[in-house]
């Protein structure tokens, strides 16, 4: 019996290194085989959508984790693992991304960057969305806040990405999908943005609706400057089409005679209605200013400057709400140019002289009616006559050839008194002018061309 003891004591140290060198032995053997069944179940997978996915291998047992987004597609996820060759055991960890009901996505602009948030259905469509947004927003911060959900409509896809397109044309805002409907907040960054986003909600997917439209326009704006230093009428801002914007530069030209025109109007939607009914009434009041500045945004209408007389400013302040569409508010800020020193009556008659050879006195079509584009060209008459009160003024009437002479004479007194009525009526005293038609008798150019004729239909200051 001791003699066994000592046997034993002999032996057992003996199998210490054979423990070790099995140890290693299955560890060596082992390592490569998970290693090997992990990289081949990771290619079985790799056309299965996935998120989180995750494997581990234990000897010839598996582990698969993940978030399927369909139950199908764990189902077929896990069936693809089990049987990769070699695989023993497959313990099915998988679950069901969360299913958001309703399915809602959007995008939010601020000053500085978009925001995607919301659900996305597959990690594939949150890349493209972000994409897209960043293409499409060159420039502009595209920060990500969607999660991964299931329950997206059919072509949710398609409907994302049209409603990417218009992010752009906001200044901020937001755009929601919820289900299949989609509504919209948000100020339009430029004119006709607001137009253009509405026509591109007519493309939506079938099955998707638009529940609200809220995005504003910015402000239709129009603008007007007199410069009478560079001696200028700038147009600049908007006009609704063409024909509108041939009617204002037109307009322009005949009642600002001596400014170039500086033309520098777009053409955009968005205009309200009688736009150009306020816009050309508004440029008659701007032509009646020494300097002025007028604004047309939406259906307001601001109009500052200096008149260049007492009685005009006047008139101009209570005449200018009548000459307007309804529904259009008309502010006006008019106050008085500093009156200019007084003249001898040589230099009146220059200044007189001047004015006309820039520009003429209308009349409508064989009548003594005044025309009303000519009353920036009477205002700047009118305040020549204030700096010469000393001087009598004959106001002299003259017509073309075509047409009965007496008759035309008769024409030649009725507008050249009308004229002189216009004079009184701005405060100047009735006996310092004399009202005198010559007919057709004292032409200044040709009476065969129509050019002729319309430089022989004129009315001459003449200081007596």
């Amino acid at each position: 019996m001791h003699g066994l003891f000592r046997w034993s004591s002999k032996w057992w140290p003996g199998l210490v290194p054979l423990v070790v060198f099995w140890a290693i032995a299955a560890w060596t053997s082992t390592s490569p085989l998970e290693t090997d069944l992990a990289a081949r179940s990771a290619a079985a997978l790799k056309d299965t959508v996935l998120d989180k996915r995750r494997i581990e291998v234990f000897g010839r047992d598996l582990t698969l984790a993940a978030d399927a987004f369909s139950e199908d597609g764990r189902r077929s996820a896990v069936a693809s693992v089990a049987a990769v060759p070699g695989v023993r055991l497959v313990n099915d960890e998988t679950q069901l991304v969360p299913e958001a009901s309703p399915f809602v996505w959007s995008a939010e602009r601020d000053v500085v960057r978009v925001t995607l948030g919301g659900s996305a259905p597959l990690p594939s469509t949150k890349s493209r969305l972000l994409d897209v947004a960043r293409a499409d927003l060159d420039g502009v911060e595209v920060v990500d806040r969607m999660n991964l959900s299931r329950g997206a409509p059919p072509r949710f896809d398609d409907a994302a990405l049209l409603l990417i397109d218009q992010i752009g044309r906001l200044k901020d805002g937001k755009i929601t999908i919820s289900g299949t409907t989609v509504s919209l907040a948000g100020m339009a960054r430029d004119i006709g943005g607001r137009e253009a986003i509405a026509a591109a909600l007519k493309n939506l997917p079938e099955g998707f609706s638009v529940a609200a439209n809220a995005v504003a326009a910015p402000p239709y704006v129009f603008q007007a400057y007199k410069d009478p230093v560079a001696v200028t009428l700038t147009l600049t801002g908007y006009v609704p089409d063409n024909n509108v914007h041939a009617a204002i530069a037109a307009a322009a030209a005949r009642k600002f005679f001596s400014e170039k025109v500086v033309d520098n109007l777009k053409t955009s939607v968005g205009a309200p209605a009688g736009f150009a009914n306020a816009v050309v009434p508004a440029l008659g009041v701007l032509s009646r200013l020494s300097t002025g500045t007028l604004v047309v945004s939406d259906r307001e209408v601001k109009l500052s400057g200096d008149a260049f007389y007492d009685a005009a400013a006047a008139q101009i302040r209570a005449d200018m709400a009548k000459d307007f569409p309804g529904g259009f508010q008309v502010k006006a800020d008019i106050s008085l140019k500093p009156a200019a020193a007084p003249v001898d009556p040589t230099v009146c008659q220059q200044l007189f002289s001047d004015l006309l050879a820039k520009g003429k006195i209308r009349f409508e079509s064989n009548r003594a009616a005044i025309d009303p584009d000519s009353a920036g060209l009477l205002d700047r008459l009118i305040e020549t006559a204030l700096r010469c009160p000393t001087a009598n003024i004959e106001i002299a009437g003259h017509t073309d050839a075509v047409g009965e002479d007496a008759v035309n004479q008769v024409l030649s007194e009725k507008r050249a008194q009308a004229v002189l009525d216009h004079l009184v009526k701005a405060g100047l005293p009735a006996d310092r002018f004399t009202a005198i038609g010559y007919g057709s008798a004292q032409p200044v150019a040709s009476n065969e061309t129509d050019e002729g004729k319309a430089q022989n239909r004129r009315i001459d200051f003449l200081v007596r």
